[in-house]
C-alpha cells in the first residue's frame, strides 16, 4: 500500500510581487470582460489574450532560457496560472502547450526539435492539442487502436483520436499511438509522436458540445507520414512518459478553479450584512477550496523537485472535480436574502452557466472511475 504525500508548501517569498504584477496586467487586460465569459476559465479562448501574456514572460516560464523561457520555479508559475484563473483569463488558446507539452518537449525531444517548436509556443505563437482518447476507448488508453508502422525515414499513422481540445484550433498535436501489437501488459508499446495538424492525411471535425461551444474534435489519419525525429522520446515508452504528462495535467488550480468565478460573483453580490444560509456557504466552499490549494501545491512542489506524484495528482484531480461540479449547487442552494435575486445580474448568469457546464468537470483529464481505480490501486484495494 503507498501513502499519499501532500506535504505542506510555502511559496517563495518574491512570489508577492509577481501575484501583483499579474493582477495588475489582468485588470487592464479583462477589463471589458463579462462575467459570464470568466466563468468560461480555462477554455476561455483568445489567442491575441495569449501573446499579450507571453510578452510579459509568463508563457512557458519554467522552460530553458535558450528556448524562450525563463527558467522559474514551478511554484512561481503556479502564482501566475492561479491569478489567471481566478479572473477568468481566456486561456485556453496557449494552455495545453504551456501546461504540458512543452515540458515534454524539453524532457524528450532533440535539441533541434525543441527549438522548432519551443520558442514559437513561449512567445504564444504556436498552439498544440494532446490526442489521447479515442473512439471506443475513452479513458482506458491501454485500449487505444491508432498505429504507427516504420518506413523509411520515417512513420505512418492511422486511425483517430476524439474529444481532443482545441484540435480545430491548433497547429500541433503530440499523439499517443501504438507502436506494437498489445500483449499482457496492456500499456507497453506506446509510442508518443508529434504530427504537424497540416500534413497530408489529417481531417480534423470540431464537436459542439451540450452547450453548443466547439471546444473539441475529431482527428483522422490516413497514412499520415512523420519523420523519424517526430519519435517523442524512446519507441514504446509512451506510457511512462504520458504517466509524467497527466501528473502535470491532474494536479494544477485548475483542477479546482473551474466554478471559481461564480465564488467571486456571489462575494460581490453581498448586500449589506450576510444571512446565516448565505454565510455558511461561504464558509463552506471557503475551507474547500482552501484544502484543495495546499493539496495542489504540495504536488507542485514536488513536481519542482522531480518527483512524479501521479497518484496524489488523481486525487486532487477527483477531489477538485467534485468541488467543482458542487459548488453552483451549493451557491443556488444557500443564497440568502443577503443575495439579489436579479436574473439578469452577473451571479444569476455565472450560475445558470456554471450549472450547465460543470457536468462535464469529471470527465477531462481522465474519468471519475478511472482516476479512482487509480487511487485504489495506490491503497492496495484493488
Amino acid at each position: 500500500m503507498q501513502n499519499f504525500n501532500f506535504t505542506p508548501l510555502k511559496m517563495p517569498p518574491d512570489v508577492a510581487s509577481l501575484r501583483r504584477a499579474v493582477r495588475s496586467f489582468l485588470d487592464t487586460e479583462l477589463a471589458e470582460l463579462k462575467a459570464v465569459d470568466k466563468a468560461q476559465s480555462w477554455a476561455g479562448y483568445s489567442a491575441d489574450f495569449s501573446r499579450k501574456l507571453a510578452s510579459k514572460g509568463w508563457v512557458g516560464m519554467t522552460w530553458p532560457k535558450a528556448l524562450g523561457g525563463s527558467e522559474a520555479s514551478a511554484l512561481h508559475r503556479y502564482v501566475v496560472i492561479e491569478e489567471l484563473l481566478a479572473a477568468g483569463a481566456p486561456v485556453a488558446a496557449h494552455w495545453i502547450a504551456d501546461r504540458q507539452s512543452g515540458t515534454l518537449l524539453v524532457r524528450y525531444a532533440s535539441e533541434a526539435v525543441q527549438q522548432r517548436f519551443v520558442p514559437a509556443m513561449a512567445r504564444g505563437e504556436m498552439f498544440f492539442c494532446i490526442g489521447m482518447s479515442e473512439p471506443n476507448s475513452g479513458s482506458d488508453l491501454a485500449s487505444i487502436k491508432t498505429k504507427a508502422h516504420r518506413v523509411d525515414g520515417g512513420w505512418v499513422i492511422n486511425g483517430s483520436k476524439l474529444w481532443t481540445t482545441n484540435a480545430h484550433r491548433s497547429q500541433i498535436m503530440i499523439a499517443l499511438v501504438r507502436t506494437t501489437a498489445q500483449g499482457q501488459a496492456r500499456h507497453a508499446g506506446l509510442s508518443q509522436f508529434i504530427i504537424d495538424l497540416s500534413s497530408e492525411g489529417v481531417k480534423i471535425n470540431s464537436i459542439a458540445d451540450h452547450l453548443g461551444a466547439r471546444h473539441f474534435g475529431e482527428i483522422f489519419f490516413d497514412n499520415v507520414f512523420v519523420s523519424d525525429d517526430m519519435l517523442l522520446g524512446a519507441e514504446g515508452d509512451g506510457w511512462n512518459q504520458v504517466n509524467s504528462e497527466l501528473a502535470l495535467e491532474r494536479s494544477g488550480p485548475e483542477r479546482y478553479l473551474s466554478s471559481y468565478r461564480l465564488f467571486a460573483e456571489l462575494l460581490e453580490s453581498l448586500d449589506g450584512e450576510c444571512d446565516d444560509a448565505t454565510t455558511q456557504t461561504i464558509g463552506e466552499i471557503s475551507a474547500d477550496l482552501w484544502t484543495l490549494r495546499q493539496m495542489s501545491m504540495s504536488i507542485a512542489g514536488q513536481l519542482a523537485e522531480g518527483s512524479e506524484p501521479s497518484l496524489e495528482a488523481s486525487m486532487v484531480k477527483d477531489l477538485g472535480a467534485c468541488f467543482e461540479q458542487n459548488l453552483p449547487h451549493s451557491v443556488q442552494a444557500g443564497i440568502g436574502a443577503s443575495i439579489p435575486s436579479d436574473r439578469d445580474s452577473d451571479l444569476s448568469e455565472t450560475l445558470s452557466y456554471l450549472l450547465m457546464a460543470s457536468p462535464a468537470f469529471s470527465l477531462r483529464g481522465g474519468t471519475r472511475e478511472i482516476l479512482r481505480g487509480i487511487i485504489a490501486r495506490g491503497l492496495g484495494l484493488k
